[in-house]
């Protein structure tokens, strides 16, 4: 699974994409709301690991999450 941080522009918030090996999008949701969408892409138990690496990712940056 990889993550990928956006920058928003003007009014358009930060989002964070969730894709699979084949770069499938699962999860799109902004910085500051992730519950819901990690509950239905079934990783809310995960939700503090993954915060955590997107609060030190660089936007654009493309890393590989191990879970």
């Amino acid at each position: 699974m990889y993550i990928i941080k956006v920058k928003g522009v003007a009014k358009i918030p930060d989002y964070v994409q969730l894709r699979d090996e084949q770069f499938t999008l699962l999860a799109y949701f902004r910085v500051d709301r992730p519950e819901k969408h990690l509950e239905k892409a079934g990783l809310g138990d995960k939700q503090a690991y993954i915060m955590g690496l997107v609060k030190d990712l660089p936007f654009g940056r493309i890393i590989k999450l191990e879970l």
